[in-house]
């Protein structure tokens, strides 16, 4: 997907350098958030090559931590409890991006260990002509229902950062909090009867594709298929209630190559970057108003009345332990 619909965004110009530089980024799958676009960006604009990379941020981190030593990364990009959690853990250098300061208190690290690029709301990406007839689902309950037996998806909760915080969405919409996951742990137990689809890692093609009808996912990745895609798709915030979560990066500690992985954050944080995401149908760190035509697209502000945010720090201190929850307790 081109980004041409926001180049009046982009204030200034980044020259590329004479020759191409490399900068290795975990977590940056090309089918998610449009990566894709924001790479091919990063080379036009910089001249900097970054491999597509497919882990999620379980995986990412497990990969930091295993490197410690040896870094191969340059830069991560992770959900914000993974991210809180590698600045907790010494894996990340600070760094405060170009753009640091208009990202909203709460959504980054004081010291610049971690920061936020983009948000997305939690729902479901709906596949409305795998659905062989049953109605679009507008609610959690809705999932356990048996004329949606087989068609479930949702990435596993105790490994992915979108399945952790599905999981949280549906805790809430039970009411549950931080401190008391019981609602989710019920929810998923009740759903296993339903036989859901538990993969690890990104499923956008597996929606696209029908194989996964419905899939708990992000409102972004829903839109992006809706407008985009061949086939019918819709996006929906359940009934109940969701959640919105930020997406962050940070710097690796002891890169091999910190020098690209500072200039390649600063483009994602520049007015040019962060117009690539809200192309993608993702709402920017850094306040960014959506133009009309975009903003057409969404479901109304009065939907989005019905997600909430949380304290992600403590939403980071608890996903460990639910994650040993839902692999001890959901069948």
């Amino acid at each position: 997907m081109k980004h041409t619909l926001f180049a009046a965004l982009a204030a200034t110009a980044v020259a590329a350098p004479a020759l191409a530089d490399e900068a290795v980024c975990y977590n940056c799958p090309p089918q998610w958030a449009d990566w894709a676009s924001m790479l091919e960006a990063i080379d036009e604009n910089l001249g900097i090559k970054m491999p597509h990379d497919n882990k999620n941020s379980g995986q990412t981190i497990s990969q930091l931590i295993a490197e410690r030593a040896s870094p191969v990364a340059d830069v991560a990009y992770y959900g914000v409890t993974t991210g809180i959690k590698a600045g907790a853990d010494g894996l990340v250098e600070p760094y405060k991006p170009a753009g640091f300061d208009e990202i909203p208190a709460g959504l980054k690290d004081v010291d610049g260990n971690w920061f936020a690029i983009h948000y997305g709301t939690m729902g479901f990406f709906v596949n409305v002509d795998a659905l062989a007839g049953a109605p679009v689902p507008q609610c959690f309950a809705d999932l356990t229902k048996p004329e949606y037996r087989g068609m479930v998806g949702y990435l596993d909760p105790s490994s992915a950062f979108v399945g952790y915080a599905g999981a949280l969405a549906a805790n809430l919409a039970f009411g549950g909090d931080l401190t008391n996951f019981d609602p989710a742990i019920k929810y998923f137990n009740d759903l296993a009867e339903n036989d859901p689809i538990v993969p690890k890692q990104t499923s956008y093609a597996r929606v696209v594709s029908g194989e996964i009808p419905i899939l708990f996912d992000y409102d972004f990745n829903a839109y992006r298929g809706k407008y985009e895609e061949d086939g019918n798709f819709e996006f929906v915030l359940p009934c109940e209630g969701s959640l919105r979560v930020p997406y962050v990066m940070s710097l690796v500690k002891n890169a091999p190559n910190p020098d690209a992985g500072k200039r390649v954050l600063d483009f994602i944080l520049s007015d040019e970057g962060q117009a690539i995401w809200t192309n993608a149908y993702l709402q920017p760190a850094r306040p960014v108003e959506l133009p009309a035509e975009v903003a057409a697209k969404f479901l109304p502000a009065s939907e989005y009345e019905r997600a909430v945010a949380v304290d992600y720090g403590e939403m980071a201190a608890v996903q460990a332990a639910f994650g040993e929850r839902y692999l001890s307790e959901v069948r």
